[in-house]
């Protein structure tokens, strides 16, 4: 083999190597679990889901997004005609903070950096003590590109198991502990 192949070949190989190294050092959020709670890999698909609604609150714009048990429900009439959402009905809810178009008209205001994305999942067998349902909240490092689990010193803070939403939860109980409407369209 002549002495450039050779080199060419080497090269290439280091490059593959490297590639690789880099791709597996990557975080994958789907590894990422709330001590004693919930897993991001429970929601895996999320960024695909239907919009329940928009927010605004604290400062950050959200998204909150619903599974189709989630979806189905709330097109049934959940929570307003009384029934609770069924076993399985999952939601996600991602913060940004925002950041205005100054080029756009009326410089609206659009998400910026990723700030958190938080969970609800129903499971009435899992999460009985909790009134059904299980959270999970993620905060998000743009420098890094990774998330790990909120704790008491997130904004807002959270508990570090799938009851972490329990409590401000609770003033929605008669709502099966779901703050959200669904928008009419």
């Amino acid at each position: 083999m002549k002495k450039s192949t050779l080199i060419r070949l080497s090269i290439s190989v280091s490059l593959a190597v490297l590639a690789a190294g880099v791709a597996i050092s990557a975080q994958d959020k789907y590894t990422v679990q709330v001590p004693n709670g919930l897993a991001f890999s429970e929601f895996r698909g999320y960024e695909d889901w239907p919009v329940i609604a928009i927010s605004e609150n604290e400062g950050l714009i959200a998204v909150i997004v619903g599974n189709p048990a989630m979806i189905s429900a709330y097109k049934e009439g959940v929570p307003g005609n009384g029934k609770p959402f069924p076993d399985g009905a999952k939601m996600a809810k991602i913060h940004w903070t925002p950041k205005k178009q100054e080029a756009y008209p009326g410089q609206p205001s659009v998400p910026g950096t990723q700030h958190d994305v938080d969970f609800m999942v129903k499971d009435s067998k899992r999460f009985a003590d909790s009134g059904g349902w299980g959270w999970g909240a993620f905060d998000y490092d743009a420098a890094s590109d990774m998330f790990k689990p909120s704790t008491a010193a997130s904004k807002p803070p959270q508990e570090n198991d799938a009851k972490c939403g329990f409590a401000c939860h609770t003033v929605v109980q008669n709502r099966d502990y779901v703050f959200m409407e669904y928008g009419k369209r």
